[in-house]
């Protein structure tokens, strides 16, 4: 009997310790990811809810830095340079912390983003950016902190807070055009030495078109003559030996030994040199 007694009690207490309770987070964690343009943005944030209580004024103060949300510091990540106010904010990812008011709110980007709410010792020198917003009144109740990018446009969009019976929007630009002009410039030039390069070699690889491939990487070994690259030669080499170009090849695998015996590339002399000896 003492046995079953001591059986029951030790499962008891195994049940107890594996059991896991599960209830939703109070304040359940968000990940808005948007392009803009040419530039993605990505928040991550904590969602509390008003659950009857009194927001701005009351839970949040007014006129004291807030984190923005709940839990740790909210996050925002551009992945490139954007301009906000006419300032410069570097890309990068930022804690969003803010001060509100009644009528108007700070937005501040802080560089350190790694809190768990508002920093314990706050530092001028890590704001990288701030302005300032109007409050929007909203004609309903908004129940759940919510943040949105809206208002997109290829050179822009607008950071929205929203919460309780207020609405506050930052508009930020972003490079689009400097980005797409550069594309453009780079486009019509016509392919790189590098992407002739890469293609002469992928067709040598794979038994292509060697003339093709005879073109492309006399491209680009052509285009790089001012700053001779060895490993160029080295291909061409390859290529105009496969191609029939005997004396051409040769030509070829003596340039890229020059260049890297002065390099001190020690792979590429020898691979030379035996190519060479087999000619």
């Amino acid at each position: 009997m003492k046995k079953i007694v001591l059986s029951l009690f030790v499962a008891a207490i195994t049940l107890t310790t594996n059991a896991q309770i599960k209830t939703p987070a109070p304040s359940p964690s968000s990940k808005l990811e948007q392009a803009v343009g040419l530039t993605d943005v990505t928040l991550d944030y904590s969602r509390p809810g008003m659950r009857g209580r009194t927001i701005f004024g009351d839970l949040v103060p007014f006129n004291k830095v807030w984190r923005t949300g709940a839990n740790a510091n909210t996050k925002v990540t551009f992945s490139s340079n954007v301009t906000i106010d006419g300032k410069e904010l570097k890309k990068g990812t930022y804690a969003l912390y803010t001060k509100p008011a009644k009528d108007s709110w700070e937005i501040i980007f802080y560089t350190d983003a790694d809190n768990w709410g508002t920093p314990r010792k706050w530092d001028d020198s890590k704001v990288a950016l701030s302005t300032t917003a109007k409050v929007q009144p909203m004609p309903m109740k908004i129940e759940t902190f919510t943040l949105s990018i809206d208002d997109i446009t290829n050179g822009s969009a607008v950071l929205g807070i929203l919460w309780e019976n207020a609405y506050v929007g930052v508009k930020f630009n972003t490079p689009t055009d400097k980005g797409v002009e550069a594309s453009i410039a780079k486009t019509m030039q016509g392919p790189s030495a590098g992407d002739y390069f890469s293609a002469a070699k992928y067709y040598l690889d794979e038994g292509k078109d060697i003339k093709k491939a005879k073109t492309w990487i006399n491209k680009a070994v052509d285009m790089t003559k001012d700053k001779p690259r060895f490993w160029y030669s080295r291909q061409q080499a390859l290529i105009l030996a496969k191609a029939g170009d005997k004396k051409g090849a040769i030509k070829a695998a003596k340039a890229s030994l020059a260049g890297a015996e002065k390099a001190g590339n020690a792979d590429y002399i020898k691979m030379n040199k035996d190519f060479l000896s087999k000619m």
